[in-house]
């Protein structure tokens, strides 16, 4: 059934890439904010709606979740569940660039089984299956090999990487990042970058498809603090994240923890320095 279940996977996100990209070339699509400095695109409901359509008709006894659809709990009774970002990066697709995929993910009991990325605008379709590696473009790729945490290249922002509230500096590698969360991950298991972090909570549809990705590619990856991530929960919400080499995994949870603190601590001092009103 499995394999059912990727050709059917892999059949719907080509389609829905040729539909993101051809909204993307165009120059015009219309958009709005859900919420303040939250966008949505008529090319995200789009190619929403073509997904829902092609894999829930072929599979109505399984569930979704998809950032932009109303959830619904009776996905919680089901086993295995589609969890979906229609574009993930809309900031990117919006503004001409090129930072921005259509992700989805097959979930069964929490773990992903399959995970589809296409950026049609990179050229790129990563397809990973648990237990049967990950490929790029048709080719199988692993993630890096890099040991040593300063010479890690990052896909963030060169000034954030660099800021004196980080109790150990991290190295000067900052490579491009994209505005889709699930693309960065995608970076490190594609040997483009070597670690990835994001401390702030995000969707569960942001990174399904790309945590199998990282994984089957040789790394690992986990919420902020090196715990699990386990999806389709209630509250469909991630607590940060971390990707990186194994060999590099639990450094960069502690120097994220510590970077946490300390930030926080800067905060806090700062509030206590503001003039009251």
């Amino acid at each position: 059934m499995l394999e059912q279940d990727r050709q059917l996977l892999v059949s719907a996100v080509e389609d829905a890439a040729i539909v993101a990209r051809s909204f993307f070339f165009s120059g015009e699509v219309e958009s709005w904010d859900k919420s303040p400095d939250n966008p949505v695109s008529e090319a995200d409901l789009a190619v929403n709606a073509l997904l829902r359509e092609r894999l829930m008709s072929a599979r109505p006894d399984y569930g979704w979740l998809s950032e932009e659809t109303k959830d619904n709990a009776d996905r919680l009774s089901r086993r295995r569940v589609w969890i979906v970002d229609p574009i993930d990066g809309t900031r990117d697709f919006l503004r001409g660039r090129t930072g921005w995929a259509v992700s989805v993910a097959l979930v069964e009991d929490g773990v992903p089984l399959l995970g589809v990325l296409a950026a049609p605008a990179r050229s790129q379709f990563f397809i990973a299956e648990a237990g049967q590696g990950v490929w790029l473009n048709e080719h199988r790729i692993e993630i890096s090999g890099c040991e040593n945490i300063e010479h890690c290249r990052l896909p963030g922002d060169p000034a954030t990487i660099a800021a004196k509230w980080w109790p150990e500096p991290w190295g000067p590698l900052t490579v491009e990042k994209p505005n889709g969360l699930a693309l960065r991950i995608a970076k490190v298991a594609s040997d483009e970058a070597d670690a990835f972090f994001e401390g702030r909570p995000m969707g569960e549809w942001d990174i399904a498809a790309a945590a199998l990705i990282l994984t089957e590619s040789g790394g690992v990856i986990s919420d902020r603090d090196g715990g699990p991530l386990r999806f389709n929960k209630p509250e469909p919400k991630l607590h940060g994240v971390v990707a990186a080499p194994r060999q590099l995994h639990g450094e960069v949870v502690r120097r994220v923890r510590n970077g946490i603190v300390a930030l926080q601590a800067l905060r806090a001092t700062r509030a206590q320095q503001s003039p009251t009103a």
